[in-house]
């Protein structure tokens, strides 16, 4: 155990296993002591490194915010912004631990740089992909259309997560639904 902590892949590890906890139990099933024992660490470990059930979350959220933003990227690079839905709701189910406590404030340390800097730049990716809609395909207020496209395609993926869509074709499902919100490119 103590290689594993001196090389930097215990915090790793320790994401990882609560990441899937989550996944299979939700988030109500984590606890620090249960975590150690899935890591296969002492249980003093994981409260070493995130203090409590708290810091992990928020830093489970922080890594989740830093692997949507990876995963927005390409699509916002190329301007296109139903393949950023697509990306948003591919990296949810691919991440459905993470995905899990993002966006669960009752969860999270708020006040962690960390978990900022990486909502921030997530934000910043889906506003650069939303961006991308020529106004000419926006009925409403940007404003407006931004916050229901988010709607959208984070429901897609809640909806999947939670088994409301089984067998749903999800890239065609998110591409159909961007069309019917913004209309084709």
């Amino acid at each position: 155990m103590s290689d594993r902590y001196h090389h930097g892949s215990l915090r790793a590890q320790a994401l990882r296993a609560a990441a899937e906890i989550v996944a299979d139990e939700g988030p109500e099933a984590l606890s620090l002591r249960d975590l150690a024992r899935r890591a296969g660490v002492s249980h003093a470990a994981p409260a070493h490194h995130f203090g409590d059930r708290r810091g992990l979350f928020t830093a489970l959220a922080a890594e989740g915010f830093t692997l949507l933003g990876d995963a927005l990227q390409p699509s916002v690079d190329a301007a296109d912004f139903a393949r950023t839905a697509v990306a948003y709701v591919d990296f949810a189910t691919a991440h459905p631990g993470h995905f899990a406590v993002m966006f669960r404030p009752s969860l999270l340390d708020a006040d962690d740089v960390a978990l900022q800097e990486a909502q921030t730049h997530a934000s910043g990716l889906l506003q650069a992909g939303f961006d991308s809609v020529p106004d000419d395909r926006i009925r409403i207020e940007r404003d407006d259309a931004r916050r229901a496209s988010w709607a959208l395609v984070h429901g897609l993926a809640a909806l999947t997560l939670s088994g409301a869509l089984p067998g749903a074709d999800l890239e065609r499902l998110t591409l159909a639904a961007a069309r019917q919100l913004l209309g084709d490119p």
